[in-house]
Formats: structure tokens, sequence, C-alpha cells
């Protein structure tokens, strides 16, 4: 494995280091390797290792994130770039071609008037709220303690676009209309995650978004969606993408974190709107010279993705529910799978053991049965409590429910003894 590769926690996730993530992990604690000599270091497999290892190697996951696969197998994908877009045509050259193909096809399926390509969403996101305080006047934006810019982009915000985010809830879930309405301070954008990932990838009900969005207009702020995830949400709110976009003065969206593409991200909303960021972006070392294989792969990602995520919202459902069988069932005295009926195709399980605990139980399975219901590492809730993310993507559909009842009992068991 190459030292210092980064890893997101879902394949859909905004990259970042293993450190970032897990703010004391394995490599702090010397990579559960002990205190020998360096080739012993050297020798033994990390934690995170066996569990990639175990993962890309069993015949059974619930998710083949495309980001953790070999580089052989992840430059396949563009074999079917013919599908989505003419070869012969000339490549990208500073975001004409592909790239504008693209841009084209984000805003039409969100029913935009124009979008933007940019190489990340933390680039996005920072400059759509830029563009929106100078035309608002106000430098805050109200947003949850748990968005991503908050929780994972080193407070780019303040220390790079001169904004000032202000914390609506404390609460593990979206703000409501009355947090919003109430809230005691101006602020000129108020940002909406959806689906907000670090509370357990929730969403609000249909009328509970309206609200917070009415009363967002009522204080005369626009109002941005983080929507990283937004592909994922049309399930849940039973409308269509261009309807809940519409909600919104302008929608980040990523191309990696749904749709499985190397990479990239785009703005959408007003021609104007979007015209003001394409010049921040040149301005923020954005306007990359080619990017044709992230174009291509999100083109690809829109075609063959998007259309089977309310599929998989949907057996999320089924995993969800079939796992709470199966570790009661195994014994275990509690534990938690949030939400309960899951907004997306992604959800949490906790359990009552350290997060170390429970990973080496994980793995262990895993290399055992070759069945891998926790595919992703666990982080610490608190004493003797930690937490995994579970994905359920294409290759989850192949488990029945009492396969998954059967995988949840094996692995219950398992940890019940240690």
């Amino acid at each position: 494995m190459i030292a210092g590769m980064t890893e997101t926690t879902d394949g859909t996730g905004e990259a970042r280091t293993w450190d970032e993530r897990r703010h004391g992990d394995e490599r702090r604690h010397g990579d559960e390797r002990g205190h020998g000599d360096a080739t012993d270091a050297a020798a033994a497999p990390t934690s995170r290792e066996r569990r990639i290892a175990a993962w890309r190697s069993a015949p059974r996951v619930l998710a083949r994130l495309g980001f953790l696969a070999p580089l052989g197998e992840r430059l396949a994908l563009l074999a079917a770039a013919g599908e989505v877009y003419d070869l012969d045509e000339t490549s990208d050259i500073y975001g004409n071609g592909v790239v504008e193909a693209l841009e084209k096809r984000v805003a039409e399926l969100l029913g935009t008037e124009a979008a933007a390509f940019f190489p990340t969403g933390t680039m996005a996101q920072q400059v759509a709220l830029r563009c929106w305080a100078g035309r608002t006047g106000d430098p805050a934006v109200a947003l949850h303690p748990l968005s991503h810019p908050e929780v994972y982009e080193r407070n780019a915000f303040s220390q790079v676009s001169g904004l000032r985010p202000v914390r609506l809830t404390n609460e593990p879930r979206l703000p409501t209309a009355a947090e919003v309405r109430d809230f005691e301070e101006p602020f000129g954008a108020l940002m909406l995650e959806l689906p907000l990932r670090d509370a357990g990838f929730v969403l609000p009900t249909w009328e509970e978004l309206t609200g917070v969005v009415d009363a967002a207009r009522e204080r005369e702020a626009v109002v941005h969606f983080d929507g990283a995830r937004l592909w994922e949400c049309t399930e849940h709110f039973g409308r269509p993408l261009e309807e809940i976009a519409g909600l919104a003065d302008s929608v980040y969206v990523s191309f990696y974190k749904s749709l499985d593409a190397f990479g990239g991200a785009a703005l959408a909303g007003p021609a104007t709107l979007v015209d003001e960021a394409r010049a921040w972006r040149h301005r923020y070392g954005g306007n990359v010279f080619q990017q044709f294989p992230t174009a291509l792969s999100a083109l690809i990602g829109l075609e063959r993705e998007l259309p089977r995520l309310p599929e998989y919202v949907r057996h999320a459902r089924v995993v969800a529910g079939a796992l709470r069988e199966g570790l009661k069932a195994g014994g275990l005295p509690w534990f938690r799978v949030h939400p309960e009926v899951p907004h997306t195709h992604d959800f949490q399980v906790w359990l009552p053991y350290e997060a170390e605990v429970a990973a080496e139980v994980a793995i262990t399975v895993a290399e055992e049965t070759g069945a891998v219901l926790f595919a992703n590492h666990w982080d610490a809730k608190g004493p003797g409590l930690s937490f995994t993310e579970v994905y359920v993507r294409a290759a989850g559909l192949e488990w029945t429910a009492d396969d998954v009842r059967t995988a949840a009992v094996h692995f219950a068991r398992r940890l019940v003894q240690v």
C-alpha cells in the first residue's frame, strides 16, 4: 500500500486522510503493530490494510466502493466512455468540450439555468457562498455544526473566503423552521446539507424542508443546498431532483459520493451566479487545463448509477431491518441502527464496544466468512461506544434479508464472546 494513501469513508464522501477523519487513528496508535522493531512493523499489516484486503477479496459485500478498487479496475470504468460522449471530439481545454457537456447535463437534471464544473466541492461551496455574500452584503452563513465545511475543511469558510459561519442548532438533525426564523443573529445565507451525513445521513420531511426554506426567505436570506448526496434524496422526499433543487437559490452536487466518478463537483443555479462563480473558480486555481477523465466518469455515473439510486435506498431499508433482527438474535444486549428506516442508501450502526474491538471482530469475520457487513472503519461515539457507516450499492442487492440476518447473527455472536 502506498504510504499516505487517502480514504473517504464511503466512496462518496469528501476525500480526506485517515488522520483527518479519525482524529487519532490507527497511525497515531502505531497501526496496532505494538512496539516491535522496524522489521516487524514493516511486515505486519495495519487494521486498515486488513480491512481493505478483506473487502477487496470478499465474494459478498454490501457495496463495491470504486475509490478503494485497484487502479486498473478504476481505469476500466472509462471503457464505457464512448456510450456517453463522442470520443472523436477534441479533448477539453480549460473547461470546454466534455466538461461543458457535463455542466449542461447537470443543469438539465437539476432544473437550473446553468452549472459550472469544479474540481472539488470544498471549492464550489466557498465560491458559491462568497458570491452570495457579495450580493447580500452579509458574510454570515447559517449552518449546522456537523456540516461538512465545519467538520472537515479546516475552517475554510473563515480562513479563505471571508465568510462567518453561525451555528443554528446542536441537535443531530437539520434545523427547524422555528430555529431559522427565531435565530438571534442576522445571516445572508442558509446552507443546508442534504442529507446531513455526520448525523446519520438524515433528511427532514418534505414539509419540514419547505418550512425551513420559507423561514429563510422571510429573513431575506438566500438558500444554498450542500447537495453532495442530493442525488440520493428523491426516494425519501418523493419528489424529482428538479423540484428538490428548485427550493434553493444554488445547489452543489458531487460526482463521486453517489455516482462513483473519479472526483469533481458542480455548482448549479442562476446563470448570473454561475458566470460569477467561474471567475472565482479561476482565482481559486480551479480552472484546470484538462479534466476529461473525471468528466467522462461523471457522465458514466449519471448514466449508470443515478437511475439505480432509488433502488439502493429501498434495499438499504431491507438491510437495516434485517441487521436489527440479526444483531438482536445474535445476543447483543444493546445496539442502534440509525435511522431505523434509512433516509438514503447509507446509515449508521452503533455498538456498546470500543471502536478497536468492533473493528477487529468485523475484520476477522470478514476474513473468515467472505461476507462483509461492515466494510468501513469504526469511530468512537463515547466511552465504550462506537459506530460505523453502512453503505448499500449494487452489490448489496444480491443480499436477501435472510443473508443479512445470518451474517449479523454470526458477527454478534463473535462480538459478545470478546
